[in-house]
């Protein structure tokens, strides 16, 4: 078995068959509700990440509530492992299916049920799009703060489970910090309420456990979320450095100063070339790093912190210092960044998409060793950050047509997440665990730690049917991980926080 490839339920353990399973299926859901043909199943595959795939039994396409139910029951009863999947934008394989198993795909799910604009709430299906919200809501004068760069496909039910972030979490917060409640459906199809209307709630912090539970404690069917006033005013400065590692000190200063910007990004010479020639930004195409950084608030506010972030970049080596004339130039400094991953897919066959995160203050540190790594394994690497939460997106480039290629990629990708992990960070952000990073679980996290995570999945899904062999490690899994020279970071206390 590959290391990185789900622990699949045997199929001769399964209960029932495919044509009983579709039997039972077609008496509560319309024919085109189940999909089992393989040129219907192939769109399922796989998720953003699209070096795992695997055809799944079923797709069951519900549109309500009721459905979910009823299909979680019916798997639940027959012991049939479940995979929850949205528009399938993930880039862990967090979505990827299992060949014996059922994808239940909530797109279908895609409901603005309430805009509450005096209590800045709005109710929606979990296949909302994200960007969708903030469509709905702008007339109202408010927006939906977390902003992944797949916002304009990826809903929030994924977002849910991903706890995703995006260019505006330094200072709004991820996903977890914008929800106050969710209806979810059990692995036993039953419907429960987790959070409140209110800004608190008795008992454990249930909410905050589902988000980020990548698919694997329940089914998320509905979700509230905060919303916030639109700014009177936003502008964003564009800084170039020579030298990445000077960006990476600039990003430092600027949060070192008290200001804490709505976005703080930050892209390397290639990254900026591929951005530039994919939407022409406005980009200096011959910087090593570039910096965009956006304030917002009132007029008086955005004025006088631009005046004082463009005086720290220029004190911190920048060779050129730009701020957005006009609402248009901004909206262009932000798209190329949002458009940096299809950018950089232009340059090469194939680009393996990394997420972790770091304290900013070893950004400058991290970034030379990333460089080095990309050069033992003589392979390009493209960095793109939300560094002002130090959460990290080095692309790297390959070929998966060259054999071997693929398998040292994922190995030079281990590494980068690794050295995150041995300087204080973790080896997610926003993008999760899935597939791609639960090896990395056995480095960062204690026999002990993880024996707690898998006591929690048991306590929600005793039998594994709900996204099995994700996101949380096997014993067996760790032991031939760390058989092959990947043992836990020597300072255990620090790189398990």
């Amino acid at each position: 078995m590959s290391l990185h490839s789900p622990q699949q339920t045997d199929s001769a353990q399964l209960k029932v068959d495919k044509t009983t399973l579709l039997s039972a299926f077609g008496k509560f859901l319309p024919p085109e509700a189940i999909l089992f043909e393989n040129e219907d199943l192939h769109p399922y595959e796989c998720d953003g990440l699209s070096a795992y795939r695997q055809l799944p039994l079923i797709v069951v396409l519900p549109r309500t509530v009721d459905e979910v139910q009823q299909i979680m029951r019916l798997c639940h009863e027959h012991d049939v492992p479940v995979v929850a999947r949205g528009t399938g934008t993930g880039l862990s394989g967090g979505a990827l299916p299992l060949a014996e198993g059922v994808v239940l795909s909530l797109a279908r799910l895609k409901s603005i049920l309430e805009i509450d604009p005096v209590n800045r709430t709005a109710r929606v299906q979990p296949g909302v799009r994200n960007l969708a919200i903030s469509d709905a809501v702008k007339p109202d004068g408010l927006y939906y703060a977390p902003d992944p760069s797949s916002q304009i496909a990826c809903t929030i039910g994924g977002n849910i489970a991903e706890n995703s972030g995006g260019v505006h979490c330094l200072k709004y917060g991820l996903t977890v910090h914008n929800t106050l409640k969710l209806k979810v459906v059990t692995v036993e199809g039953e419907l429960i309420t987790i959070g409140s209307d209110a800004l608190d709630s008795p008992g454990y912090d249930l909410l905050a456990l589902m988000i980020g539970s990548e698919g694997m404690l329940g089914v998320v069917v509905e979700v509230t979320v905060k919303l916030l006033p639109l700014p009177e005013r936003a502008q964003v400065v564009l800084a170039a450095f020579d030298d990445v590692e000077k960006a990476g000190t600039a990003v430092g200063e600027i949060i070192a100063a008290g200001i804490i910007p709505a976005g703080l990004e930050m892209m390397d010479g290639p990254a900026i070339q591929a951005a530039e020639d994919f939407v022409h930004a406005g980009y200096p195409t011959d910087a090593a790093a570039i910096l965009l950084c956006e304030v917002d608030g009132s007029n008086q506010e955005v004025s006088e912190h631009i005046l004082a972030v463009r005086e720290l970049l220029q004190a911190s080596g920048s060779t050129e210092v730009r701020t957005a004339n006009d609402e248009a130039e901004r909206l262009r400094f932000w798209q190329g960044r949002k458009s940096a991953f299809p950018a950089v897919g232009r340059l090469s066959p194939d680009y393996y998409c990394m997420d972790g995160t770091i304290p900013r203050h070893r950004l400058p540190e991290v970034l030379k060793k990333t460089a080095e790594l990309s050069r033992t394994y003589n392979l390009p690497v493209a960095n793109v950050f939300h560094a002002g939460d130090g959460n990290m997106h080095p692309l790297i480039l390959y070929n998966a047509n060259n054999p071997g290629e693929l398998e040292r990629t994922e190995e030079l990708g281990g590494k980068i997440l690794e050295l995150c992990v041995s300087v204080g960070g973790t080896i997610t952000g926003e993008h999760g665990v899935g597939i791609e990073k639960i090896n990395q679980m056995c480095f960062q996290f204690k026999p002990e730690e993880l024996a707690q995570f898998r006591a929690v999945k048991h306590a929600f899904d005793p039998d594994e049917l709900l996204n099995p062999g994700k996101g949380i490690p096997t014993p067996k899994r760790c032991s031939e991980y760390r058989a092959l020279g990947n043992h836990q970071h020597p300072h255990d206390d620090e790189a398990s926080s």
